[in-house]
């Protein structure tokens, strides 16, 4: 099997989404396509995986926030092509911007394997076969999709419409977005529809000439940004600046449902895009009593249900059809059936400033993480700060709280304003409110600091950032 092209072809990971119906695992900062929820191999790294050998690491690029990007996700970003989205505004910008910055950096209309971050796919060679017949078709300026083979009538997918046959490639006829029950049972019959997996294969021109005859104004502002970063600028910073003037539209409801190019490449290929918690169960390992049980759980008497421990003891007696999920901070129990309404919690969570909705107890940085072990809002907070060696936060100052640290193992280098001093095991350090202050460690063990914050305000945006190794200054 090979790729019968000489055109470069080049991945396009759309890495930007919130997976909120898997909270409390997937949280808005670090969602699920960095998550571990199918073998070793968090699900963005899965994704480029599958990719190779057919296209190498080198030549994918990875679409995702830019929040993404200096936060939680840091590391996992560590190495791609990125391009930084500096809010959510769907996936026809996306895709319009991936497209017109690979025709500039490539200096060619390469073919490109657009890809979500955050889908299963259980025969990885299947996949690539169906790859392979993809981009071939997309030489002649076709838009691409593959569809899945429907295994129920399942409402939570959109579903595509085809001419009927057995070809490797099938003309569309009709794209229609997450029917009814009624529905969906009848596209099932008639044997001529498929699950729309969001996945697509096309030429950079092809697309962009799509987007220009179906989404003028976004095609407009792209023009613009193109013009920019053809002037000398750098496209990130004009990303940074004119992205937030494109519409919020789907590539599917703005360019694919009105075009006369789209053609679907039929799947059998193990495809799921693990949404819920009921995605998660189905694709899992059952035991014999038809459980799926991650972590340290027991469960007695129990059967077909989801049971899933990130940290304490989960024990369940006599459940049935049951999905838990516990966390550090939060417990999710729900009917199997029911896992699609998990979004509601986390709606609720945000209209109440819920930081359960936000991030984990223990939050990642790009220099390590931390994790709050109490807070108080009668004024302190108690946090376990890990540093990764080599690694350093931010020259910073705080208007509303002052930190006492206390250095647990390791050495820290400490700046206070203008003096810069080492801090041992069992040492400790006071930074007053607004002191600049610096925390590294030029170690090679791991850093571990208790830090306890003393203040009327104790909010993460309360710093003030000087010079910062990630782009984080103002």
């Amino acid at each position: 099997m090979g790729i019968l092209t000489d055109r470069p072809v080049q991945g396009v990971i759309l890495a930007g989404g919130s997976g909120s119906r898997l909270w409390p695992l997937s949280r808005q900062q670090l969602p699920k396509q960095f998550l571990k929820l199918d073998g070793e191999e968090n699900l963005l790294q899965a994704t480029v995986s599958r990719l190779s050998p057919m296209i190498a690491r080198e030549d994918v690029w990875v679409v995702t926030g830019a929040s993404h990007a200096s936060g939680e996700a840091f590391s996992d970003l560590a190495g791609y092509h990125t391009i930084l989205e500096p809010e959510g505004r769907n996936t026809a910008p996306a895709i319009a911007i991936a497209a017109a910055i690979l025709q500039d950096e490539t200096n060619a209309d390469p073919v490109l394997v657009v890809l979500p971050a955050d889908h299963i796919i259980k025969d990885p060679g299947e996949f690539q076969k169906r790859l392979d017949i993809a981009i071939t078709a997309a030489e002649d300026g076709d838009l691409i999709t593959f569809g899945i083979r429907p295994e129920r009538a399942d409402t939570g997918f959109g579903y595509i419409q085809t001419e009927a046959g057995v070809d490797a490639v099938l003309p569309v006829k009709r794209f229609t977005e997450k029917p009814d029950a009624a529905t969906a049972e009848k596209f099932i019959r008639s044997g001529d529809y498929f699950w729309n997996s969001g996945m697509f294969v096309w030429r950079a021109s092809a697309i962009l000439e799509e987007i220009r005859e179906h989404l003028p104004k976004l095609h407009d502002v792209l023009e613009t940004m193109r013009s920019q970063w053809r002037g000398g600028e750098s496209w990130q910073q004009v990303v940074k600046r004119e992205f937030p003037r494109m519409p919020n539209v789907s590539i599917d409801y703005g360019v694919l449902e009105h075009s006369e190019k789209v053609r679907l490449v039929p799947c059998d290929i193990g495809w799921s895009d693990v949404g819920s918690w009921d995605a998660v169960y189905d694709i899992s390992t059952k035991d014999e009593s038809g459980n799926v049980c991650t972590g340290n759980v027991l469960a007695v008497d129990c059967g077909h249900s989801l049971l899933r421990s990130e940290h304490r003891l989960l024990a369940g007696v006599g459940l049935e059809d049951v999905i838990a999920v516990e966390t550090a901070d939060a417990v999710l129990l729900a009917r199997r059936g029911d896992s699609q309404r998990v979004r509601e919690i986390v709606d609720v969570l945000k209209e109440r400033g819920g930081k359960e909705a936000i991030e984990h107890l223990t939050v990642r940085r790009p220099w390590g993480s931390y994790t709050v072990l109490e807070e108080r809002t009668a004024g302190y907070k108690l946090k376990l700060i890990e540093v990764n060696p080599g690694a350093s936060l931010s020259l910073q100052r705080h208007q509303h709280r002052s930190e006492h640290w206390v250095v647990v193992s390791g050495t820290a280098t400490v700046t206070r304003d203008n003096e810069t001093c080492s801090v041992a095991k069992n040492e400790s350090t006071y930074i007053p409110i607004g002191m600049k202050h610096r925390l590294e460690n030029r170690g090679r063990i791991p850093l571990h600091i208790m830090e306890v914050q003393v203040g009327e305000y104790l909010g993460e945006d309360d710093i003030e950032r000087f010079d910062d190794e990630y782009g984080r200054t103002e």
